[in-house]
């Protein structure tokens, strides 16, 4: 059966090179009689479309930190802040003010020291179902 199994395979090979040796032509069907009819060009209707999350750049969530929609990464470009305290920040969202992000229960003195030296850079929109979908403020995917 093993010898069988050769001579198939060598008698599949040599009808394989057989097919590449022969020259080759191809014909082809003269259509130039053939009348399409003429369309109009599409016309593309203008439509201003963005994703909730590009629009929500154009608000005060470009500009500075969103406690209730940034990820834990947009942290790191406050010393002390990540990753520790940011999480705490994201796990005690949403808020209605940058201030209730000092009433995080469990924050230790030093802490609230470190928030309250960037309260400044921190502004509060309304939660986008967007920023929080699939744990994206813990989680965003990016490992660097």
């Amino acid at each position: 059966m093993k010898r069988l199994g050769q001579v198939l395979a060598l008698v599949g090979l040599l009808v394989g090179l057989l097919g590449w040796s022969a020259p080759q032509s191809a014909w082809a069907a003269d259509l130039s009689f053939v009348q399409l009819p003429s369309l109009p060009a599409p016309v593309l209707a203008e439509v201003n479309r963005r994703n909730k999350a590009d629009a929500k750049l154009g608000t005060e969530f470009g500009k500075k930190l969103d406690l209730n929609n940034s990820s834990i990464r947009e942290f790191r470009q406050y010393p002390g802040m990540f990753p520790t305290l940011a999480k705490m920040i994201i796990d005690a969202a949403p808020y209605d003010s940058v201030q209730e992000v000092l009433e995080i229960p469990g924050l230790t003195d030093a802490q609230k020291e470190i928030i309250e030296r960037y309260i400044g850079e921190f502004t509060i929109t309304p939660v986008e179902p967007i920023l929080q979908e699939g744990d994206f403020r813990l989680n965003t995917g990016v490992y660097d």
